[in-house]
């Protein structure tokens, strides 16, 4: 069976909402890393649960894969349909269903954006932390286990998703945790679908967790004189038990891109670029203490941020790293590829990093949220080279033995999706088996988002 025998149940369902357009086909075929396109065969953009577990049923009939979609960043290729099949685009469900201003929760549809989410909670003084650069969308953060730049202080999707609406492979709709801060009833199947990357089913709601917005924040940027001192300046200030609430690092060719691009003018050597929480006096003294080891490892040139929109300048310039560094060589695409290490191994793996790709002649600036050990590579290559991005790749496989040898993880926040499959086994042992007992449990057709993260059905 095959599209052609669900159009018309689909039609039925959706009317125009599900298209075979060529312009919606081709946008929803790409991602922001390296891998071709690949257009699915339609896009449906339902508007409510109801609507999904419909589509998803009459998929499940006729055998058509079902790929979810949120901003389709995909860094892994996590939201490209290489096996075809329908892209449910989730831009219509985009709504806050509901915020419990004295439970500090709300309770959101899975297309709505991080920005967009806060912007609606700025008159109740919450906020949602988790930040990982992009304006991605909540669904696409749940599913991908997302984290960022305040992940050290407010932790990741993981820490900060109390339940979710889940539709299944089948079509059946289930619901997991509860507004309950804590419960030890059953398996935990929140934490089961965070990070599953819409291979167990479809995200349709999301409870989270809300912080307060904090009475003072201060932010600064600091230069050093190598990756070293810098790192090892984070796992002091870690150790000590400063309660930062952001500590990133960007390498000299990071700043490099960053000035050209921008306009700025910081020192051509490693920075620092760290942001406090708290009460004014709170932020204060630890300002000072950060300073304090800071001046310790050969720290320099303190630049302090106080004012809003200063702040927002200093973050812009980290989140438009990307971007800058792309610029830096146009015509380039890049390997985006992150690890994530125990923090004591943090300033070697940094090291060691940075000097595999000077010994292979790579383009690689380094930056990341050096906090909780999670570091990235943006590896450059000219798409024309079949050569030079099978060196990048080889680059990339690099670090992510190296991240194990430490004990550490293939990647920390940007997926598994299939760039970083292979590594699954090898990371996970016999329990990648498990992993794929569940999915063959939930998907027995192999449907949702076939060929990611699981190992292949048999």
């Amino acid at each position: 069976m095959t599209l052609d025998t669900a159009w018309s149940e689909l039609s039925e369902l959706l009317g125009d909402r599900i298209t075979r357009s060529k312009p919606d086909l081709a946008a929803h075929g790409g991602s922001e890393s390296y891998f071709p396109a690949t257009p699915p065969e339609a896009v449906a953009y339902p508007e409510a649960t109801a609507e999904v577990s419909a589509l998803v049923r009459i998929c499940a009939a006729h055998g058509v894969p079902v790929t979810g979609w949120g901003a389709g960043t995909s860094l892994e290729g996590q939201a490209q349909a290489f096996s075809g099949g329908v892209v449910v685009d989730f831009a219509r469900m985009n709504r806050v269903l509901g915020v419990g201003q004295a439970d500090m929760d709300a309770r959101v549809q899975p297309g709505l954006t991080r920005e967009a989410l806060n912007e609606e909670l700025r008159a109740t003084g919450l906020f949602f932390p988790v930040d990982p650069g992009a304006n991605a969308s909540i669904g696409g953060m749940a599913s991908t286990r997302a984290s960022g730049t305040t992940a050290v202080r407010y932790g990741t999707m993981r820490d900060n998703v109390l339940g979710l609406e889940v539709v299944l492979a089948d079509g059946r709709v289930i619901r997991t945790g509860t507004r309950a801060r804590k419960s030890s009833a059953g398996y935990d199947l929140t934490g089961l679908f965070i990070g599953a990357e819409g291979t167990l089913g479809l995200i349709t709601e999301l409870t989270l967790r809300l912080h307060g917005q904090p009475e003072a924040v201060s932010a600064a940027v600091c230069a050093f004189d190598s990756i070293g001192d810098a790192v090892r300046a984070v796992v002091d200030t870690i150790q000590m038990g400063i309660p930062m609430a952001r500590i990133e690092f960007v390498d000299e060719g990071t700043v490099a891109a960053v000035n050209a691009y921008s306009g700025s003018e910081m020192a051509l050597v490693p920075h620092l670029l760290v942001e406090f929480h708290g009460s004014d006096s709170a932020v204060e003294e630890q300002a000072e203490a950060f300073g304090t080891i800071v001046a310790d490892h050969g720290g320099h040139g303190f630049q302090w941020a106080a004012s809003a929109e200063d702040r927002r300048a200093l973050w812009t310039l980290r989140h438009h790293a990307y971007w800058a560094i792309l610029a830096a060589r146009p015509g380039t695409r890049a390997v985006v590829t992150d690890i994530c290490v125990p923090i004591s191994r943090l300033a070697e793996a940094v090291e060691a990093t940075q000097a595999d790709l000077q010994e292979h002649g790579i383009t690689g600036p380094i930056l990341g949220h050096v906090g909780d050990g999670n570091f990235h590579a943006i590896l450059l290559f000219d798409p024309s080279d079949v050569a030079e991005l099978e060196r990048v790749k080889a680059a990339s496989d690099r670090m992510v033995a190296l991240a194990l040898s430490m004990g550490g993880t293939s990647t920390g926040e940007h997926g598994v999706g299939v760039g970083k499959k292979a590594f699954m086994a090898r990371e996970h042992g016999d329990a990648w088996q498990v992993m794929g007992l569940v999915k063959q449990a939930l998907d027995p057709q192999n449907l949702m988002n076939p060929g990611k993260l699981a190992p292949d059905a048999n």
